[in-house]
């Protein structure tokens, strides 16, 4: 399962609004793909619901996960933080073992084992 965060779910409904999509058929999209320091990167996007798509819902919202991405990001939680570095979205994931120190990319366990190899 992934859910959102009040906050986060305010901002998706935000930016939705302001592209005047409509948030019954628009969600938030989490992904995964390989790159950066640590081996992966998150992939967050405004989009429609695909086929094949695992889809949660938090807060009213579609949390919307593709089949491959979805063991790397199950359990996590999608917040948005505002500080003086910045504004944007934060994923809580409970399945990364170690992130770069820029915290733009992830590993996890899984990757970990397969490395060990």
């Amino acid at each position: 399962m992934i859910t959102i965060s009040d906050k986060g779910a305010e901002k998706v409904r935000e930016f939705l609004g302001g592209q005047e999509s409509d948030v019954s058929m628009a969600g938030l999209r989490v992904g995964v793909r390989g790159g950066g320091c640590s081996g992966f990167q998150y992939q967050l996007a405004f989009d429609e619901q695909r086929d094949g798509d695992i889809v949660f819902e938090s807060h009213g919202l579609k949390l919307l996960v593709d089949d491959e991405s979805l063991p790397f990001v199950r359990g996590s939680v999608i917040d948005y933080e505002e500080s003086l570095q910045g504004a944007g979205f934060k994923v809580s994931n409970p399945n990364v073992v170690a992130a770069c120190g820029c915290g733009s990319s992830f590993r996890v366990a899984d990757e970990e084992q397969v490395s060990a190899v």
